[in-house]
Order: structure tokens, then sequence, then C-alpha cells
């Protein structure tokens, strides 16, 4: 008798992380999502001077300051970020996530796509877009210095803000595009 009781508790626990994940990016006001892009992008900067480069040099750039990612075995992934275009902002998004796989734990993190072209970005604006399976995410932390590998125009980076978990997978991503009122 005691499996059955296991699979309810389970069940409630994947329930609680799920919804804990799409509480991560709770929406703020704009100038407050504004204002924390900003922060998180002046920090990457300050504490990664190479990734300069790549926000100056993208067509565009989105920045998601706070995703919140759950798990136990299900898990999912939130965030609101603005979109730059040349550096100006040109929108928001929301980010979201649900996947599978061997994975326990909870994350907050900071993460960019960098726009290659303006193909990609246009990609990107044009209704819901979806990083494919396969799609990895260049983690920053103390010893990067390596290139951005950009995989169909867009190249992913997170910074790792507080939480434990194994790993943090991008691959099937979610996105909306909200253009700037």
């Amino acid at each position: 008798m005691k499996t059955p009781k296991i699979n309810f508790y389970r069940s409630i626990l994947v329930l609680l992380v799920i919804s804990l994940a799409s509480c991560g990016g709770a929406k703020k006001t704009g100038d407050d999502l504004i204002s924390d892009a900003r922060q998180e992008k002046a920090m990457i900067e300050r504490e990664y001077p190479m990734m300069a480069d790549y926000f100056n040099g993208a067509s565009g750039y989105a920045i998601f300051p706070n995703v919140g990612k759950g798990a136990y075995i299900i898990g999912g992934a939130s965030g609101n970020g603005v979109v730059y275009q040349n550096g100006r902002m040109i929108g928001y998004a929301d980010l979201k996530q649900v996947d599978v796989g061997l994975q326990l734990g909870g994350k907050a993190f900071v993460e960019v796509l960098f726009f290659e072209t303006d193909e990609a970005l246009e990609r990107f604006q044009n209704g819901s877009y979806e990083l494919s399976a396969n799609a990895s995410a260049v983690i920053l932390d103390e010893g990067f210095s390596e290139d951005l590998e950009f995989q169909d125009g867009v190249a992913i980076v997170t910074v790792p803000k507080a939480g434990a978990m194994a790993g943090i997978s991008v691959g099937g991503q979610r996105f909306e595009f909200t253009p700037a009122q």
C-alpha cells in the first residue's frame, strides 16, 4: 500500500515544483523589467568584459534577468525579458520551458539570446519562437574565455544566480515576443 502513497506525494511535489518555476518570472512593470535587464547586462559586461563585444556586435539580443527553474523529474522554467535591436529596446518576451528527465532542484539564472543576423531576430519576433531540442547554452563562470557558437543565428548565454541543480537545459524553450508600445 506504500506505492500509491509515494506516487501521490511525488505527483504533489511535481505540481509544486512546476508552480514555483512558473512564478520565477513573475510579471513586473515594464520599467522594473527594463531596469533589471540593464543591471544584469552591466554585471555581465563588468564580470565578463569579452561579452561587451557580443552585446555591441549582435543585430539584437533578448535578456531575461530573472529566470526561475525547478525540477523533480519534470521541470519547468519561466522568465520575462527585454528585447533589443542595435542597442534600442524594441519589445518584451516571455520564456517558458517544460522538460522531463533525471533532474532535481531549483535554480535562478540570467539568460541572454544573441541574434547574429537581422533574419534571426525577425524569426524571434514572428509569433512563437522555439529553441530546438539540441540547443545548448554557454554558462558564464570564472574560467570562461571561449567564443560563442551561433546555431541558426542564435547564441545562448546563461549566468547562474542562485540555487542548486545538476545543469541547465535550454532546448525546448518557447518564447513569445510582444512589441513595445
